[in-house]
């Protein structure tokens, strides 16, 4: 609904653009951020905010909140709750409530009812592993997004360690849904009450009534302390889960990991039963089978992850310059795999480019199965500080012999040992980063990466490619890059590294800027054509321009890019290669660009549903459909595109038919990915949490466990595992890294 009269114009520093709902503790409003990304900010009211008491658990919601993955939750943007009027933003989850859903539709049942019985019991679960108890689940808490069911509203919740916030003679929470213990002693609430509370939505679900509805919340607290549950009309199969979760004592509960077990094991079809009341299909749903699944070898022993060695080596070289503007991007669709590009007789290593990896180059020796790994390797773990702590970023890295060059948020660039995580030297950078991107790229002996100017610099450059020295860290050259690549092709790199030559976006975003990676020589230049802004994109050796037109770029809606092929040793563009988009390039396959059409819902990209194929020697584009819209994170590896949704679920396509290979739900929510070597494909999340899949049909090898407290719900993110040999490199959230052997995975449990 529209702003009213008297709606603040922006909260924050976040523009708003509409109301969302409004409560009885606050309003709730669509916003974006600087990058263009819709939040919901939730204000609290003014009559409050003198209110310590609610101070104190508006502070909780926002911690207890912040804790939480986001993918199954809203992810937390920003909050201010000690703001005159306090405020919280959170990431926007489309979708009507459950709620409303019920009101408007019905009943679930079938399969659906599964799905969310199995979604919402996975929330739990990782609601649970970080300390929390949400303390209020209920139809109103519960958004039906495209991507599955998320829990919303931590306003009452606490950490298990907490003292629980208790004022006589008020009973806080929803009677028909809350457990015995939170209406008899709210003191003792654990994790066990949200799964009663579980047990109540999955019944209403099911059903359109409560089990313990009555004609007031006094009579449906007595019923929920005293009183059976109602559940006639629950489906058989799911009848008896339901009944353990409502059981009167906590101990007699299940947990929510032993809860999914439960649900899992019912029929795909929860109304295909037979008159015993037995499913008619017991074997597990091969599409969540691999959550229990056993490798056919014995499981691995556990390595132990030591920490590293300190940063006694570390090298300071920013220079703060003010950060003037940022970039909205299009489509959040930022794919990438660390490859290996041979080219001008030295090696050039890309981090989120498009080379032989992602292209399918089967030669690549740290992505063969059977790869040993580096000398003297054991499994460590590492943070590295960058130029501002309080950028909650991630890096990339890519890996060179011994050698592994990672950069992204606050840093420039570092290098550290593979095999142990310890750090040789640290550029950093002091300015707020743009989201997503992370390191240039690298050569033999260079290492190139972005540095953001500090917001306090009184001059310069918002954004700089730095070239440093790969042995010693020391800064080589740096020059002002432009900033437009995520409009132009749905991708944050303004600079790629060709060879042994860098290209960059010169700052007014109007020629290319070719020079020696090292030396910092210019060795060409090549004006955009006129009234247009390009990107680079490498297609294997080759270099392609993707351009599109300056009323395109500045309205951040694509929907007619151009590429033309660039000559490696002039710069000079080659006659146009027009494209249906918006399109997004994702790699190489068998020598032709690989572009994902973006399908549109209005002004909004709603996933993708088409495959185009450019011939930059023919100049021929090959378009294929797909069978239907995939909406989440690509990637591609080995002449195959890979599309993560949200909620884990991973699907391989081939890019020359747009035929889907297979389809595998996975215990990652918010995956990038792939990466690929040891005979696996790695997908992993923010928090650290990795899948390896097979190739041939997704089947799981193996999953570990969160390693860091991360935000899961993000999409377009780029990979995070880099292979050294067998020896996986994982980077997480707060610029953690960590390390394991492939075939010695941390046990998961």
């Amino acid at each position: 609904m529209s702003l009213r009269a008297g709606d603040p114009a922006e909260i924050g520093g976040y523009p708003l653009e509409a109301r969302l709902g409004s409560g009885g503790m606050g309003t709730v409003f669509l916003a974006r951020t600087s990058s263009g990304r819709p939040v919901a900010i939730k204000l609290i009211h003014p009559q409050f905010a003198a209110d310590d008491e609610f101070r104190i658990r508006f502070r909780q919601e926002v911690a207890a909140a912040r804790q939480v993955s986001g993918a199954f939750t809203a992810a937390v943007v920003d909050a201010a709750p000690e703001a005159e009027q306090p405020w919280m933003a959170t990431t926007y989850i489309q979708g009507h409530t459950l709620a409303r859903h019920i009101a408007t539709k019905g009943p679930l049942s079938g399969a659906e009812l599964r799905r969310l019985a199995i979604g919402l019991a996975e929330a739990l679960r990782d609601i649970h592993r970080v300390g929390v108890v949400h303390r209020d689940l209920k139809p109103a808490n519960v958004v039906l997004s495209p991507e599955g069911p998320r829990v919303i509203d931590f306003g009452i919740s606490r950490a298990v360690d907490q003292q629980t916030l208790t004022v006589t003679g008020r009973v806080i929470g929803t009677p028909p849904f809350m457990s015995p213990e939170q209406l008899q002693a709210p003191r003792d609430v654990g994790p066990r009450s949200d799964v009663f509370s579980l047990g109540t939505l999955l019944a209403y679900s099911a059903t359109g009534h409560g089990p313990f509805d009555a004609e007031s919340p006094y009579i449906a607290a007595y019923q929920v302390v005293h009183r059976e549950p109602s559940l006639e009309d629950v489906p058989v199969a799911l009848r008896t889960v339901v009944e353990s979760c409502l059981a009167k004592e906590p101990n007699g509960r299940p947990s929510a990991d032993e809860l999914l077990v439960l649900l899992r094991d019912l029929p795909t079809d929860l109304d295909q039963i037979d008159a015993r009341g037995v499913g008619a299909g017991r074997t597990r749903d091969m599409a969540t089978e691999h959550h229990f699944a056993t490798p056919a070898t014995p499981a691995p022993a556990t390595p132990t992850i030591t920490p590293a060695a300190p940063d006694a080596g570390s090298a300071d070289t920013a220079i703060g310059r003010r950060l003037r503007r940022r970039r909205r991007p299009a489509f959040a669709a930022a794919v990438a795999v660390a490859v290996a590009a041979i080219g001008g007789g030295v090696a050039a290593l890309t981090a989120g480019g498009f080379g032989g990896n992602s292209g399918g180059d089967k030669d690549n020796s740290l992505a063969r199965q059977g790869a040993a790994l580096p000398d003297g390797f054991k499994p460590w773990h590492e943070t590295v500080p960058g130029g501002r702590e309080d950028i909650p970023d991630e890096l990339r890295c890519i890996a060179h012999g011994d050698a592994l060059f990672c950069g992204g948020g606050g840093v420039v660039a570092t290098r550290i040992r593979a095999r142990d995580g310890s750090r040789v030297w640290t550029a950093k950078s002091p300015g707020v980063p743009v989201n997503g991107m992370h390191l240039v790229g690298a050569t033999d002996d260079t290492v190139l990466g972005y540095r953001f100017a500090a917001q306090n610099a009184p001059q310069g450059p918002p954004s700089e490619v730095v070239a440093l020295d790969a042995k010693t860290g020391r800064e080589l050259w740096s020059v002002p890059s432009g900033a437009q690549s995520t409009a132009v092709t749905g991708r944050t790199q303004d600079a790629m590294v060709t060879g042994s030559v860098v290209v960059t976006v010169d700052a007014s975003n109007s020629r290319f800027e070719a020079r020696n990676a090292h030396s910092g020589q210019v060795t060409w230049t090549s004006p955009f054509p006129a009234g247009t802004q390009c990107a680079p994109v490498p297609v294997g050796p080759q270099l392609v321009a993707m351009c599109a037109t300056n009323t395109e770029v500045n309205a951040f809606a694509v929907r007619h890019p151009t590429l033309y092929p660039v000559d490696r040793a002039s710069g000079a563009l080659s006659r146009p290669i027009e494209v249906n988009g918006p399109a997004v390039p994702m790699g190489v396959a068998n020598g032709r660009l690989v572009l994902l059409q973006v399908h549109m819902e209005g002004t909004d990209p709603a996933g993708y549903n088409g495959v185009a194929r450019v011939d930059p020697a023919s100049r021929k584009v090959a378009y294929s459909r797909l069978a239907e819209t995939y909406a989440g994170t690509p990637g591609m590896a080995d002449s195959t595109v890979y599309v993560s949704g949200q909620a884990g679920l991973v699907t391989a396509l081939d890019p020359a038919t747009g035929r889907k290979k297979w389809s595998r739900q996975t215990g990652v929510e918010g995956a990038a990915g792939p990466a690929a070597g040891a005979g696996a494909l790695y997908f992993s999340s923010a928090t650290g949490r990795v899948v390896a899949l097979s190739p041939d049909n997704g089947k799981p090898l193996w999953t570990t466990d969160p390693q860091v407290d991360g935000l899961t719900g993000q999409q377009g993110a780029s990979p995070r595992v880099t292979l050294a040999g067998r020896a996986l490199i994982v980077a997480a959230a707060k610029n953690t890294l960590f390390a394991f052997d492939a075939q010695k995975p941390p046990k998961s449990g």
